[in-house]
């Protein structure tokens, strides 16, 4: 298992990075290598990745979130993977977007890719596609604020 962390300033305030990272929808605009996000109810997403020539679908849960701070999520099916983004407000307008992310690559291709730092290569590259999609806007496509408690919390 890798642990990757990696972090970008975007020049929005805090609720509008928050704001955007809900609209799991849009991620294909921004995250190369995934082609679609159908985001089934409140908690559960289903994606469909094309990395390297081999294409996945899995699902996920979110597993916490909390307007303006965190959004958790872990796998369900697939590749086994789950982290964090946090959203640290730096003043009025402008955002820290830490991603956080642990991740059991899967075949041979996957595990030197990660041995080769490909896969934080790849984060960091998504957080800046990210911050260049959100700055270029200048506002969120939408937004989801309710709260999804841990499970042992619940």
């Amino acid at each position: 298992m890798s642990t990757i962390t990696e972090s970008v300033d975007v020049a929005v305030p805090v609720s509008t990075a928050y704001n955007q990272w809900t609209q799991f929808e849009s991620f294909p605009q921004f995250m190369d290598g995934v082609k679609e996000i159908r985001q089934t109810d409140d908690t559960h997403t289903h994606w469909i990745t094309k990395v390297g020539g081999v294409t996945r679908e899995f699902d996920a849960t979110i597993t916490e979130q909390h307007p303006d701070e965190r959004v958790a999520w872990k796998s369900d099916s697939g590749p086994t993977h789950a982290g964090v983004i946090t959203f640290h407000r730096l003043d009025d307008a402008n955002t820290r977007v830490t991603a956080q992310m642990d991740i059991d690559p899967e075949g041979f291709v996957e595990q030197v890719g990660d041995k080769l730092g490909i896969l934080n290569h790849r984060v960091n590259a998504d957080l800046k596609r990210f911050k260049e999609f959100i700055e270029h806007r200048g506002h969120e496509t939408g937004a989801w604020r309710d709260h999804v408690k841990r499970p042992d919390q619940i």
